[in-house]
């Protein structure tokens, strides 16, 4: 299949040749031909399935840049998600005259102000700042043709119904709505039953979205031993650029000061920081101005950077679905990479019904046993993970790299930290 089957026309297929994309996904061959024929659509893939062409594309091919209006909303939950989808945008946008805004809290609102008074086709934005807009009557949807909720489930899980409703009141009632999601939750179906007309319901396959080329792996462990176990695998495996996760801000503010204190080249992203921070943190480490990326889940879904070598789980998230949205930072476009959750007894239920989502058995890692063996005086974590390694090429036929053959760090200058809270 071929995006001209799709009927997306001929500057729209050149500008996605310029980028080296040949061959629509599957939520791309589902959603473009009903989205061009203007029907409402409710689409279920997750991240990194190439969703925001899905809608995106079609967008673009309905808007008409001689129409100084705007024609096209995509709201969105977070603001690094905003920026992405922007930053997609820009890219289709110079090979047409359509102007995008992008309207996110923590930006200068009297930029956005400037830019609203020109010409401006799509804004992209959070729920708030597009509500800001609306109430100081700075923006005008009654031009809207077409109108895109992405990552619906986590807009609803974060609390932001009530901004999405108020923010369609404000919509024309004849208009297109489109809804994307990475899980159909309740809230979601209430959503699309309440605002989408006889939509077309369609599901990208899931099976191969995150596992591919991806080596999983737990590391069991106590309270006492947490962090030290996690510095282990660290200066075993030597990732070249990763992420961090933690289920809290607060926790992630607390282990960003621990691995500072080790030594290590760290930053952190929460909903906490200014968006002046977000943004330097995100260019930083695109840039490789520091090896990991504290995150919590609010932020994981808005990260887009590639040559991601790892990604650790320091604590499970609440929501089992998040695990996947966690783990596909890394293994992206063809390359590999390698997952480490840091369990403790009290998550094993959940570490569980996470095996039960992915339908697969991690492979567990412990170095109690040699800890108990030789006093923790010395541990042979790089024999342990080369069996775990073989024990998963055994059950794949994809290449695994766990960053062996990387230039190695010298770790000897990180300090003995404290135990982990």
């Amino acid at each position: 299949m071929s995006f001209y089957k799709l009927g997306v026309n001929g500057d729209w297929v050149y500008a996605l040749e310029c980028q080296n994309i040949i061959t629509p996904t599957p939520i791309q061959t589902l959603s473009i031909p009903p989205i061009l024929k203007g029907k409402d659509l409710i689409g279920e893939a997750q991240t990194g399935t190439g969703k925001t062409y899905a809608f995106l594309l079609p967008m673009f091919q309905k808007i008409d840049p001689s129409i100084d209006h705007i024609q096209g909303l995509i709201i969105v939950p977070t603001r690094e998600l905003a920026l992405q989808i922007t930053e997609v945008a820009t890219i289709l946008s110079k090979y047409n005259d359509i102007n995008i805004l992008a309207a996110y809290g923590g930006q200068d609102i009297k930029a956005q102000l400037h830019k609203l008074n020109g010409n401006v086709h799509l804004v992209i934005g959070t729920p708030g700042r597009i509500l800001d807009h609306l109430r100081r009557e700075t923006i005008n949807f009654d031009n809207l043709k077409i109108f895109v909720v992405d990552e619906a489930d986590q807009m609803f899980h974060i609390g932001f119904k009530k901004e999405v409703d108020e923010i369609i009141k404000n919509l024309p009632s004849k208009r297109q709505t489109l809804c994307f999601s990475a899980t159909i939750s309740s809230s979601v179906s209430k959503f699309a039953n309440k605002y989408l007309n006889n939509p077309i319901s369609v599901t990208a396959p899931k099976k191969q979205i995150i596992l591919d080329n991806l080596a999983q792996f737990v590391l069991e462990t106590s309270n006492r031993q947490k962090y030290n176990d996690f510095l282990r695998i660290i200066k075993e495996t030597h990732p070249t650029k990763s992420i961090v996760f933690c289920r809290s801000r607060r926790g992630s503010e607390a282990l960003f000061e621990e691995m500072k204190l080790s030594g290590f080249k760290v930053e952190r992203l929460h909903g906490g920081l200014t968006q002046g921070k977000r943004e330097i943190v995100m260019n930083g480490f695109r840039n490789n101005q520091f090896d990991f990326l504290i995150a919590t889940d609010v932020a994981s879904r808005g990260i887009d950077v590639e040559n991601i070598s790892h990604v650790f789980n320091y604590n499970l998230p609440d929501d089992i679905e998040n695990y996947v949205h966690r783990v596909g930072r890394c293994a992206r476009k063809g390359n590999t990479g390698v997952t480490y959750t840091i369990l403790t007894l009290k998550d094993e239920k959940r570490l569980e019904e996470i095996e039960k989502f992915i339908k697969m058995k991690i492979k567990r890692i412990s170095f109690s046993s040699d800890r108990e063996k030789n006093n923790a005086a010395s541990i042979n974590t790089k024999k342990i993970i080369s069996k775990a390694n073989d024990s998963n090429k055994k059950n794949s036929t994809k290449p695994i790299n766990n960053g062996a053959n990387k230039k190695k760090t010298n770790y000897s200058k990180y300090k003995k930290s404290k135990n982990s809270k």
